[in-house]
């Protein structure tokens, strides 16, 4: 018999009950209902719920922009520097952050409050806008682009050439016959200002080429050849430079005796003011025009208005003293003038006549060391061509040719040429002003010129001359010559023989640049002292155009020592002591307003013995 238990059974409860007993139930549901609470809550503060940081930081940034794109400092009325303006419509928190975070700008507000420091940083964009400003435009800068054209053979060569009235030039060869008192100027007029061909019976020239020339022609010669320039331009704006056609020389020379200083001005008056209206002449103010004077400087430097004063006042005139004007002798004193050689009388039509002639004056015996032409100045104190003359007659080794204003073989342009074909050195003193045409006569000849003052030729003819003076001539300061302590035989006996060859050398090689060709056509490859003159002058604007554009003009340029300037190597500006200073003391002038002295005066008023004797 199976034996019954005494308590009952769970199992027995549930089948009582029908199901799950009612404590089970009851904690199975509360944990349900614990537990879907406990998800709600993770779900909505770990989820659901914004990061509490996340709106500061976010307005924080939008602050820091806002700040960005403000000034960074405001000035108030008073001058003093405050804090920019709030953003609008930004909360106060963030607010509160963004002054929190800006409180280091507000010491360097503190440090910056003077006003001197706004206007320090404002000064460097003041400087940017100068330094962006564009480049002044010159009239003249066309001319100078044409040298960069490679292409082009005329590039930085052109030459205008002003279309004068017939009365500033060629009225005046019409009426040869009165440009001078004391010569017939209308033979030479001839061969376009060439003269009348010479004979050769002597033999001493070559079969063409020589004539005639009177020494004062460079007027129409320069003319006549600057017609055949092959660079020639009828626009103005690409013009190295401008030449103006005036025979300044014939118009002075025409009134230089028995006329008052209004008739003697007259041309130059006219000159001027016909040149001022042209719109060429705005462009520099007359700075870039050249033109010839085939006479001395003292022609063109009157000094005062008497009646009884030599020449007249064109360059002086303050328009005229802004061209460069092209003379025989320059005034050491001033910067407006430039001497060129005086005519000689050889005028080749081709290179091959002048090559045939220096390779005969290489292989010419000279038989004499030194010789002279030329006549004493017995009225003249400081002349020194007495004491040469009789240091030739007592010399074995002198061949002398005088000269008076009679008829002499001074005036045989034969005669000459032969005696300077047969001497080595050829003496050239002071004429009656620093020059003398003998001195290019000589060179042509191949003989060595002597100089007795630097005026005469190292001063003067810097463009066609070297400036080492040893190279071509010899120079025995005319001082010693002057006292008697100086014997010239002496002196050019010691100079060795192979040193003698070198320099005759030296003087037949310039041959080519100290004449003139024939104006009726033009050499190949030689350039001539036409050639020479233009391209000095070309280089001269050329250089000035550049210095105006850099603004580089020399502000120190002392006009009384333009001979000193003229002596400096390319690229030189400064001058300073000089060993020929005593020859240049200016002499002291008539009055305040001159500029030139009375010794100059008077070797312009003794001109007229150079109208009437060539070698004079």
């Amino acid at each position: 018999m199976r034996r019954r238990s005494v308590l009952p059974s769970h199992h027995d409860d549930a089948e009582k009950g029908g199901g799950k007993p009612p404590q089970s139930r009851l904690c199975f549901l509360a944990t349900l209902c614990v537990m879907f609470w406990v998800l709600i809550f993770y779900f909505h503060f770990s989820v659901l719920a914004p990061d509490p940081d996340a709106r500061p930081v976010a307005v924080a940034s939008q602050a820091r922009i806002a700040h960005d794109h403000l000034p960074d400092r405001v000035s108030n009325h008073d001058g003093l520097l405050r804090a920019p303006p709030a953003v609008v419509g930004m909360e106060e928190a963030p607010a509160a952050v963004v002054e929190k975070e800006e409180a280091p700008a507000a010491v360097v507000e503190k440090e910056d409050v003077p006003v001197a420091v706004v206007g320090k940083e404002e000064a460097p964009a003041a400087v940017a806008e100068k330094e962006e400003a564009p480049p002044k435009e010159y009239p003249f800068q066309r001319a100078l682009k044409t040298a960069e054209n490679a292409s082009d053979p005329c590039g930085g060569r052109y030459i205008y050439v002003h279309e004068l009235p017939p009365r500033f030039n060629e009225d005046m060869l019409r009426e040869c016959h009165s440009l001078s008192v004391w010569t017939n100027m209308c033979k030479f007029m001839s061969n376009d200002g060439l003269g009348p061909p010479l004979s050769n019976e002597d033999g001493v020239f070559s079969n063409t080429g020589w004539y005639a020339t009177n020494q004062f022609a460079v007027d129409v010669i320069f003319g006549n050849r600057m017609k055949q320039y092959e660079c020639l331009t009828k626009d103005s704006s690409i013009a190295a430079a401008v030449f103006v056609p005036f025979y300044a020389g014939f118009d002075v020379s025409r009134y230089l005796w028995g006329y008052n200083t209004t008739m003697r001005d007259a041309g130059p008056h006219d000159l001027v003011d016909w040149l001022r209206k042209r719109p060429e002449w705005n462009v520099m103010g007359g700075r870039d025009h050249f033109l010839v004077g085939g006479r001395i400087a003292w022609d063109f430097r009157r000094l005062t208005d008497e009646e009884s004063d030599w020449g007249n006042k064109l360059l002086f005139m303050p328009a005229a003293k802004n061209m460069s004007m092209l003379v025989v002798e320059s005034s050491p004193w001033n910067a407006n003038d430039f001497a060129v050689p005086y005519p000689t009388y050889f005028h080749p039509a081709k290179d091959e006549d002048v090559f045939l002639w220096q390779d005969r004056m290489r292989s010419l015996e000279r038989p004499w060391l030194f010789s002279f032409a030329g006549a004493p100045r017995p009225g003249d104190p400081m002349s020194i061509r007495g004491q040469l003359i009789d240091q030739c007659r007592t010399s074995s080794f002198c061949k002398l040719l005088e000269c008076d204003l009679g008829e002499s073989k001074c005036h045989s342009p034969s005669a000459i040429m032969k005696m300077f074909q047969s001497s080595l050195f050829c003496l050239q003193p002071q004429g009656d002003s620093y020059t003398r045409r003998s001195a290019f006569d000589s060179m042509l000849a191949g003989c060595i010129p002597v100089f007795f003052h630097p005026g005469s030729a190292y001063v003067q003819y810097t463009w066609h001359l070297p400036k080492n003076y040893t190279s071509y001539s010899v120079f025995i300061p005319e001082g010693g010559v002057r006292d008697g302590n100086v014997s010239v035989e002496e002196i050019l006996r010691s100079i060795h023989p192979d040193v003698v060859k070198q320099m005759r050398e030296e003087v037949i090689n310039l041959i080519p640049k100290v004449i003139y060709a024939d104006p009726r056509s033009k050499l190949e490859t030689l350039k001539d002292a036409f050639d020479v003159s233009v391209s000095a002058i070309i280089n001269k604007v050329t250089q000035l155009r550049k210095d105006i554009i850099s603004d580089s003009e020399d502000k120190d340029f002392t006009e009384e020592n333009s001979w000193k300037y003229e002596l400096l190597e390319e690229g030189q500006r400064t001058i300073g002591p000089h060993e020929w200073d005593p020859f240049f003391s200016k002499p002291k002038p008539k009055d305040m307003g001159a500029d030139s002295g009375n010794s100059s005066a008077e070797a312009a008023k003794n001109s007229w013995k150079i109208e009437r004797g060539d070698q004079n």
